[in-house]
């Protein structure tokens, strides 16, 4: 079902099962970044990624079994999830929407069960939108908490990696072993902070429904500088993938992905003063989240605006992202599946300060015991 480019055998073995998305190196397998063109010269990593210490220690103990790695988004630059290369993964939830990306293999694989957890690197959003996409759970971690030494960057002053899972139980297991240590915190978050932007009203219901049965103290809250925090973001990840993939895009821009190619080309005409304003805008809004923050322990948000599109509208999931303003900000964000009227789940997105990893999983799995979504 194209969830994964390297399949591992793993007859006999126990243990947590784990997918890594292939732009995170491990010893002895190629590293194709989802691309065709990478694919066809990479030779096998000679170490480990530094995030995977936790996960190989856990392999030795008998408690990890690693199942593969995990298709993606080419070059984890787009947030469909379609790959012309190596298939796009189907999602688990309806085999007709979109399994989003750019972390995609990874959400399908714990979506269906095929891990218990995965791995991906979220940008611009790419480990939320494909977790909204296939009703799991996904965290974004704050931005240098786990090492990148050992993972193909797309923007380094944005890049972040973190697990996906089932549930949120799943997710913290995740993140021990990402940070060996690791626990989430024995409270939720208090106070919460409802931000309202444009959403579909069965999935604005479903989150305020999900809050209210967890019991939190919920405001409402506003982020004027969000749109152009999104702008900025997309400006600063463009002119750094394109200093990234420049040559990439000018020895093979036709072996490329249409979208990605064309993002690249995009990204190529950026000014050093659109770049300048964009990190201007990124300490306004800093400014603006830490004083949000100083309000609330947590900001509770959509991760999507709609539901996911059919395969047939990939230009859709651009237009109804609401992620991309905490990677600028580098904070931590999780998105999990909250029940809904309509059958499918809509995906709650909940950000707070940065290293806040440990208060967004007790607030997640609150609001998982009281309105989480059913498989």
């Amino acid at each position: 079902m194209a969830t994964f480019i390297t399949r591992f055998e793993t007859a006999g073995s126990s243990g947590l099962r784990v997918a890594v998305k292939d732009l995170i190196h491990m010893a002895g397998v190629p590293t194709t970044n989802g691309s065709r063109v990478i694919a066809a010269t990479a030779a096998p990593a000679d170490d480990d990624a530094a995030c995977l210490a936790g996960t190989r220690a856990g392999e030795v103990a008998g408690e990890v079994t690693i199942v593969g790695k995990t298709n993606l988004h080419e070059l984890a630059y787009g947030v469909t999830g379609i790959n012309p290369w190596f298939g796009t993964p189907v999602n688990p939830l309806d085999p007709s929407l979109l399994p989003g990306g750019s972390s995609s293999g990874s959400a399908v694989a714990v979506g269906a069960g095929e891990a218990d957890i995965a791995f991906g690197s979220d940008t611009g959003g790419s480990i939320r939108i494909p977790a909204a996409c296939c009703g799991v759970v996904g965290l974004k971690t704050t931005w240098g908490r786990v090492s990148l030494e050992g993972v193909l960057p797309l923007a380094s002053s944005l890049d972040t990696v973190g697990p996906m899972a089932r549930t949120v139980a799943g997710v913290a297991q995740g993140m021990a072993l990402l940070e060996p240590g690791f626990e989430p915190a024995r409270q939720a978050a208090s106070r919460v902070g409802r931000v309202r932007l444009p959403a579909e009203s069965h999935i604005d219901a479903a989150i305020d429904a999900a809050l209210s049965a967890a019991g939190f103290d919920v405001v409402d809250l506003e982020l004027p500088g969000w749109d152009a925090a999104t702008n900025a973001t997309m400006t600063i990840l463009g002119v750094e993938a394109w200093r990234v993939h420049a040559d990439l895009w000018r020895q093979h821009a036709s072996e490329l992905s249409p979208d990605v190619c064309a993002r690249l080309e995009t990204a190529a005409s950026i000014t050093g003063i659109q770049l300048a304003e964009a990190w201007e805008q990124a300490r306004a809004w800093a400014g603006e989240l830490a004083g949000a923050f100083a309000w609330v322990g947590v900001l509770a948000l959509p991760t999507l605006a709609a539901s996911a599109p059919p395969l047939e509208e990939p230009g859709r999931l651009t237009e109804i992202r609401y992620v991309a303003p905490f990677n600028l900000a580098g904070v931590p964000a999780l998105s999990l599946p909250v029940a809904t009227a309509h059958g499918l789940p809509t995906s709650l997105q909940l950000a707070g300060p940065a290293r806040s990893e440990e208060l967004l999983l007790a607030t997640g799995a609150a609001v998982e015991a009281a309105a989480g979504f059913a498989r």
